[in-house]
């Protein structure tokens, strides 16, 4: 099937943009998606879906993912909705090997110039929100290269973290732009490019905003669970402290805690308490039915380099829900101690919660939490890196060469 959007009618000098992502139909829906789908609305985007930082496992669905990833490679690029063109990139997941990123090198130059001559893209602009294509950079005629840093990747699970922290260390002393999702990790990047800016996450307010819906109905599969409800969703990764989230559930066996979300750590991690559901990932066309039924929201990270840098999409997300929200303490959720309650220690979580279930939610609390939100929706961010992209004082070419 293909589709007409506001692409296709788009001016030849508009500049294009080749966009390095994560998967476009993962499971989670992250920044990388948010910004590619803000940016088509202007521009000609090609959305590169790249593989993964970790090796890859046995299981069956790291094989699975494996074998869906080189069936869309062989269908080449496609057309999606939101107006943009995504093309499948392999590559082979080794990185610490010299051998594997010289071969990936060639196999990214090879795949990316193809699609760049079938669409008769020239002099692009190249986005990246991984770090590990670095090589590519100066080598496709592109016109400028942005990297847009959300994370610490060499602090991820399972990733070999000396290898990617080398080629993000790479893609961020070539990049001709930086942005960084957190005011923590400006420093570092700074010191390698002087050309680093702080870029925080947007959130998409109409989305989250249909919690208020009155005729919005409870999902079936929690519409008979009883309240309080302390709600999550998100990637249940090992950066998810389960410690704390099954203390409080002891705590309180009289409240039900649902977590939402891909489990992605062993099984004889989750805990199995009575009044704490794990009921996997759910589209996110349908979270805000889900969170509407949340009586307070809570973020349970484990503190360590990763989520010390985190600048959480949920907890705006939250707020544009107007919900009341628990979270432990990091630098970048600390800046919303006006509409968030934090704690640090798991005695002082489980008061916060009693605290913030005790109070109830009138419509001045939730209009006071949306409107902290109100001005950061994923377009008014895109608008702002994108007056750097572009220059303010005459464009692309201006803004390359250092004024």
């Amino acid at each position: 099937m293909s589709y007409t959007s506001a692409t296709d009618m788009r001016s030849p000098e508009e500049p294009t943009i080749l966009y390095f992502g994560n998967d476009w139909a993962a499971e989670n829906r992250t920044s990388s998606h948010h910004i590619a789908r803000c940016l088509a609305r202007t521009y000609r985007v090609y959305y590169v879906e790249c593989p993964g930082l970790r090796a890859p496992k046995t299981s069956g669905r790291d094989i699975g993912k494996i074998l869906r990833k080189l069936y869309r490679f062989l269908q080449g690029p496609k057309r999606v909705p939101e107006g943009l063109t995504v093309q499948t990139l392999l590559q082979i997941p080794f990185h610490r090997f010299a051998l594997v990123r010289y071969l990936n090198r060639l196999m990214i130059r090879a795949t990316v110039r193809r699609l760049m001559r079938r669409e008769h893209i020239q002099c692009p602009i190249l986005w990246f929100m991984v770090p590990h294509l670095a090589p590519i950079v100066g080598h496709l005629n592109d016109k400028l290269s942005v990297y847009y840093c959300i994370d610490d990747f060499a602090a991820l699970p399972d990733v070999d973290a000396a290898a990617i922290q080398a080629l993000d260390n790479e893609l961020t002393q070539k990049a001709d732009l930086v942005f960084v999702a957190s005011d923590t990790m400006l420093d570092a990047k700074r010191r390698l490019n002087p050309r680093t800016y702080v870029s925080p996450h947007g959130v998409d307010i109409e989305h989250w905003a249909e919690t208020q819906d009155d005729d919005l109905a409870a999902p079936a599969d929690i519409v008979n669970l009883s309240h309080p409800i302390v709600g999550f969703f998100g990637l249940i990764e090992k950066w998810i402290d389960l410690d704390l989230v099954s203390f409080l559930a002891k705590q309180r066996p009289q409240w039900t805690f649902v977590m939402i979300g891909r489990v992605a750590v062993a099984p004889n991690e989750i805990p199995a308490e009575r009044n704490l559901h794990f009921i996997g990932r759910r589209p996110y066309e349908s979270l805000p039915a889900y969170g509407k039924q949340f009586d307070v929201a809570i973020i349970p990270y484990h503190l360590n380099d990763q989520t010390l840098h985190a600048n959480p999409i949920k907890l705006r997300e939250y707020l544009a829900m107007g919900k009341p929200i628990v979270s432990v303490s990091t630098p970048e959720i600390d800046k919303f101690a006006d509409v968030v309650e934090i704690a640090h220690s798991q005695e002082e979580f489980l008061a916060k919660l009693d605290v913030a279930l005790a109070r109830p939610s009138l419509p001045s609390e939730i209009e006071r939490r949306t409107k902290r939100v109100a001005t950061m929706g994923w377009e008014t961010r895109v608008d702002e890196v994108m007056k750097l992209v572009l220059g303010q004082n005459g464009g692309i070419e201006n803004l390359a060469v250092g004024s």
